[in-house]
């Protein structure tokens, strides 16, 4: 198992390198507000030498208050919508430009399991947004599948390559 985590890791470490070339390329910080990755995708960043050049923080918002506290999520979208929805990650994705000096960000919240999914958002549910400061997001939802480590895999590999529109 511990081959396939590295391997994972390693498809991850690129891709981060990759974003990050982008990025400083086109003259752009990014800040990252995660739920159900817990922080991956910043420790996935942070891993490739030089990043401080690119990225500014993250923040790691697992529970509902955090997301509230940190980064200004209307505790209504929340409640009306539910934690894992296209509105809490515009919310997060917003308030993580908001919080922060980067001029780009990313916003994953989702199930990733093994406990936890709904009918409506069974396990593997996740909503992924992205935001260049003064324009829209862009959210998609995927149903990711797979044990909770593959599907946090999955969230992170396709939050950073969508950093890339």
């Amino acid at each position: 198992m511990a081959v396939g985590i590295n391997m994972v890791d390693g498809e991850l470490l690129a891709l981060a390198g990759q974003l990050g070339r982008f990025l400083t390329a086109h003259g752009k910080i990014i800040t990252v507000a995660e739920s159900c990755t817990g922080g991956w995708i910043a420790q996935t960043i942070t891993d490739v030498p030089g990043s401080s050049a690119w990225f500014e923080r993250g923040f790691v918002t697992y529970s509902n208050q955090a997301k509230i506290d940190m980064l200004g999520v209307n505790p209504q979208t929340i409640e009306h919508y539910g934690a894992v929805s296209e509105e809490t990650a515009t919310e997060m994705v917003a308030g993580a430009l908001v919080h922060s000096s980067a001029n780009c960000a990313i916003a994953v919240t989702g199930v990733a399991g093994p406990d936890g999914g709904a009918p409506d958002k069974p396990v593997g549910t996740v909503f992924i947004a992205w935001k260049n400061k003064g324009e829209k997001s862009i959210v998609v939802k995927k149903q990711f599948s797979g044990d909770r480590h593959q599907i946090r895999a999955q969230s992170v590999k396709t939050a950073l390559e969508g950093a890339f529109r």
